[in-house]
């Protein structure tokens, strides 16, 4: 496990090696955005001094105390490579040791942000399958340092010695390329990932920085102000005729579509520029990113259970994603582990295979639950159904919109439990678990039987009365929940499930090899 100390340290009586001197900028411009709000409260505080001279001096004393504070963190880190560990130390104040032994360590992962690569630095990240967050990464180290702390740490966990020299890494022989994805791909599935985060981010600043603007932003009678100011009067904005507001309205509207589909393709090329998934005889390493690029390795070893996604639109055209649920990361983020975001079913299970995943054996040994138990869960909504259905009588005015909204109510929310209930379906084979569900964000879960470490049957108060219960498997990483099965079916699974689990040396199954 990783050790944590207060207070003076020499761990080794060496004084271990410093991060680059680069990376004290990298981390300064970085940081700079951190910067802004106190900034802009700092200057809205003396702009109505009578000594304008005052603004630059604060601008100047709140970078340099910033700069000061990295630089006194810079001096004060270090790190130790040791013959069984790794050492970190750090504090300006009270000083922290931690201690990483090489074991632990599943990998090492690499990022580099655009500043980053231009200087030749790396963030290096220590996956320790913990929750060490931080504490586990070296901000930051050149390029070449990184290579050699990542091929150090696969010699000391393969039991080599010798390895203080090795400065380059090496990609084993048997690697090879399972996935990558083209500029034509990328661009496709920024197609699909339709976004108007844009607007959220403008709102956002909007709200936060409106106290730098000469006028409230939404005042809609300042806008009609300026209007009438350059002749346009709300008399003619009334005039318009329906023709006019038609077009003027599908401007609007093809606008807004417009900066969906752009922001989702920026957004896209940004993240999977150059996705590249190779196999090798330590797991799948994976390497993406146009301005930041990650450089991540997946042990096989930690892989729990596989996830296939894919939507109504997608599957229509035959595009699916897969991940990879592992085991806790550092990272809340790499959790689950982006193995294809955008891939046919072919690729998808050439990938899922390379990690001992199988797919169902037809679709005989995937059954639906019990219907009646979406039936009961329609049944609880009925009340709020038919209060919102009184309310829509007493106060609405228009016939024909009571009318339309009267048959969402009553339509919408049977329809969407049908379609729930339609996508829904568990199984299981000899060797794994499998879970589909969801009718626009579909999902298959596939989760080995070796792999589950604890099964709970749960039953709530209308699922005792109509004989259905709920399986809940905990794997690492996550759960796997199968919903309305008949008690029996339940304990059938259960116990099959755990005969398999009791043969497994859970000592040894999640150690790398």
């Amino acid at each position: 496990m990783n050790h944590a100390t207060d207070g003076p340290i020499d761990v080794t009586g060496q004084e271990g090696e410093r991060l680059h001197i680069s990376g004290l900028f990298v981390g300064f411009v970085s940081g700079l955005p951190q910067l802004l709000f106190p900034l802009f409260a700092a200057i809205f505080g003396v702009r109505k001094s009578d000594n304008p001279a005052l603004i630059p001096i604060i601008i100047g004393a709140v970078l340099a105390l910033s700069l000061l504070f990295r630089w006194l963190g810079w001096r004060r880190f270090r790190y130790h490579v040791g013959g069984h560990d790794i050492r970190v130390e750090k504090g300006i104040l009270n000083r922290t040791a931690r201690s990483i032994p090489y074991d632990r360590i599943q990998d090492v992962s690499f990022e580099q942000k655009p500043l980053a690569r231009m200087m030749g630095l790396s963030e290096v990240k220590f996956e320790t399958g913990g929750g060490d967050g931080d504490d586990a990464t070296l901000r930051f180290v050149t390029l070449e340092e990184a290579n050699r702390l990542r091929a150090l740490i696969r010699a000391r966990k393969a039991g080599l010695t010798e390895a203080h020299n090795v400065r380059k890494i090496v990609e084993p022989e048997d690697a090879e390329t399972i996935f990558a994805m083209d500029g034509q791909r990328v661009f496709i599935l920024g197609l699909y990932s339709f976004s108007l985060v844009i607007f959220a981010v403008l709102g956002g600043l909007t709200q936060q920085f409106d106290f730098l603007l000469p006028f409230d932003f939404w005042d809609f009678k300042h806008w009609i102000g300026l209007a009438e100011e350059r002749g346009v009067s709300v008399k003619q904005i009334n005039g318009v005729g329906l023709f006019a507001r038609l077009i003027l309205a599908f401007g609007a509207v093809g606008s807004l579509i417009f900066i969906g589909f752009a922001t989702g393709v920026v957004r896209t090329y940004l993240r999977e520029h150059g996705f590249r998934l190779d196999q090798t005889n330590k797991g799948f390493r994976r390497r993406r990113g146009l301005l930041t690029l990650t450089d991540v390795v997946m042990p096989t070893h930690r892989v729990q259970a596989a996830v296939v996604q894919t939507g109504p639109i997608r599957k229509r055209r035959g595009w699916h994603s897969l991940k990879f649920v592992s085991l806790a990361q550092d990272s809340k983020e790499e959790s689950n582990f982006v193995a294809a975001p955008f891939a046919t079913l072919s690729e998808v299970w050439r990938i899922a295979q390379a990690a001992t995943f199988a797919p169902p054996d037809g679709d005989e040994r995937l059954q639906r639950g019990a219907a009646k138990y979406w039936f009961t869960q329609l049944l609880v909504i009925v009340p709020v159904v038919l209060a919102g259905m009184a309310a829509l009588v007493v106060f609405a005015d228009a016939a024909v919109g009571r009318t339309i909204v009267l048959l969402l109510l009553l339509v919408l929310p049977g329809a969407l439990f049908w379609l729930d209930w339609r996508q829904y379906r568990f199984g299981l084979d000899d060797h794994q678990l499998y879970l589909e569900r969801g009718w626009w964000q579909q999902q298959l879960t596939i989760a080995p039987k070796v792999k589950v470490q604890s099964i709970e049957i749960a039953q709530g108060p209308l699922a005792r009365r109509q004989g259905l219960a709920s399986l809940r498997f905990g794997i690492a990483g996550g759960t796997l929940e199968m919903i309305a099965l008949p008690l029996a079916t339940a304990v059938a699974i259960r116990d099959t499930v755990m005969e398999k689990v009791a043969a497994v040396d859970y000592s040894a199954i999640n150690q790398s090899h």
